[in-house]
C-alpha cells in the first residue's frame, strides 16, 4: 500500500472531524475497517482504531446508535448526552491524521478537527430538534439515514478524491452554518411562543386569526 500524500492527510484530517460530530462510532468503525483490513494505509496515530476490541466496541454502539438517532426525542437526548465526546474526538481523531512526528500540524488539525465536529453537531442537533417539533417521524426517519450515508462517501472522497471532497467540503459548512441559523430561530420562536402560552399571555399566532378587518364607512354590507 502507498502512503497517503499531504491532500491526501489534510483531506482524511477534515473528513474525521467533520464526521465525528454527526457519527463519531461509524467513523471509528469505518477508519478501523479500512486499517485492519488493509484499504488505506492508516497514519501511525489512527492505527490503534483497527484492534479488534475498538472494532467490536465501536461496531457495537453504531448499532445502538443506529435505532436511537431515528427515534424522535430520543434522538435528540442522544445529541445532548454526546455534545460533550463528539467535539473532543473529532480533535483528537483529525491530529491523529499526523501523530507525534508533526507536532505543529498535529495541533492545528486537533484545533480545526474540533471547530469541524462542533460545527457539524450543531447543524445536526439543531435541525432533529426543528424536525422532531413534526408529528409525523418519517421526516426525521430520513434525515437520519442521509447522515447515515454522508459518512461513509466524505471519508471516501477524502482518501480517493481529497479536492473534489474540499470543494463539496465548504459547501457542506456553508450549508451548516445555515442550517443552524435558520434551525435556532425557528426553535427560539417556538420556545417564545410556548412560553407566553403558558404564562396566561395570548398567542399572538392564534389572535391574529380571529383578528378581523374594521369595516369602514365606505364599505358595502356583505349579505
Amino acid at each position: 500500500m502507498s502512503q497517503l500524500d499531504l491532500p491526501q492527510l489534510l483531506a482524511l484530517a477534515a473528513a474525521l472531524g467533520w464526521a465525528s460530530g454527526v457519527r463519531l462510532y461509524l467513523v471509528v468503525l469505518l477508519t478501523g475497517m479500512a486499517g485492519y483490513f488493509g484499504w488505506v494505509p492508516l497514519p501511525g496515530g489512527l492505527q490503534m482504531l483497527a484492534h479488534p476490541i475498538v472494532l467490536a466496541v465501536s461496531g457495537f454502539m453504531v448499532f445502538v446508535e443506529f435505532f436511537a438517532d431515528k427515534i424522535p426525542g430520543l434522538d435528540s437526548l442522544w445529541d445532548m448526552v454526546h455534545t460533550v465526546i463528539r467535539i473532543p474526538a473529532g480533535a483528537a481523531l483529525a491530529a491523529g491524521v499526523f501523530g507525534a512526528d508533526h507536532t505543529l500540524m498535529a495541533l492545528v488539525a486537533a484545533l480545526l478537527g474540533g471547530g469541524f465536529a462542533a460545527t457539524a453537531h450543531a447543524a445536526k442537533a439543531t435541525t432533529r430538534a426543528a424536525i422532531n417539533t413534526s408529528p409525523e417521524p418519517f421526516s426525521n426517519v430520513g434525515a437520519s439515514l442521509v447522515e447515515d450515508s454522508m459518512v461513509p462517501a466524505g471519508l471516501w472522497l477524502a482518501v480517493a478524491h481529497p479536492l473534489v471532497f474540499a470543494v463539496l467540503f465548504v459547501l457542506v459548512l456553508i450549508l451548516s452554518v445555515w442550517l443552524i441559523r435558520k434551525s435556532w430561530r425557528f426553535l427560539s420562536g417556538l420556545v417564545r411562543r410556548v412560553a407566553r402560552i403558558f404564562s396566561g399571555k395570548p398567542d399572538p399566532g392564534v389572535v391574529s386569526a380571529f383578528k378581523f378587518k374594521k369595516p369602514s364607512p365606505g364599505d358595502s354590507p356583505h349579505v
